[in-house]
C-alpha cells in the first residue's frame, strides 16, 4: 500500500525533513507538534492552557487534512516541559476530546525545542 504525505497550511509547517503526518492503510500518523500559530507563525510561550490548546488545534488540523479527527484518535503520546503541569494540560485534553478518550502516555521531558512546554503527536483511524 502506497504511503501519503499530509501538509496543510493549517498546521504548521514541517521544520524539518519530515511530513506533518503520513498515512498509510487506513491510519494517519501525525508527527510532534509544538505551540506554533500556523496563521502567523508566532510561537506561543505563554501559559501551558494556550500552548496546549494550540498544540491540539494543530494536530486537529492535520487529522482533518488527512481525513479524520479527534474523535477518531487511537493514541496520543503528550510531552510536557515539567511534570507539574499535567493537572492544566489535561483540563484543556478533557475539554478538546470531549467523551472520547483515546490511549494515551504523557512522558515529562525537561526542556523542548524553542523554550516550548508541550508537544503532541497522535495516530488516527481515518474515517471510512
Amino acid at each position: 500500500m502506497e504511503i501519503k504525505s499530509i501538509k496543510t497550511p493549517n498546521a504548521p509547517a514541517a521544520g524539518g525533513h519530515y511530513s506533518q503526518a503520513v498515512v498509510h492503510n487506513g491510519v494517519v500518523y501525525v508527527s510532534g507538534q509544538l505551540p506554533i500559530n500556523p496563521e502567523t507563525g508566532e510561537r506561543l510561550l505563554g501559559p501551558i492552557e494556550e500552548q496546549t490548546e494550540q498544540v491540539l488545534r494543530n494536530v486537529e488540523a492535520i487529522l482533518r487534512a488527512a481525513g479524520s479527527g479527534l474523535e477518531r484518535v487511537l493514541k496520543m503520546t503528550v510531552y510536557v516541559s515539567d511534570i507539574s503541569l499535567w493537572t492544566q494540560v489535561n483540563t484543556v485534553y478533557e475539554r478538546m476530546l470531549g467523551a472520547h478518550r483515546p490511549a494515551r502516555a504523557v512522558v515529562p521531558v525537561g526542556e523542548l525545542h524553542y523554550g516550548f512546554q508541550i508537544e503532541v503527536e497522535a495516530i488516527a483511524a481515518l474515517y471510512d
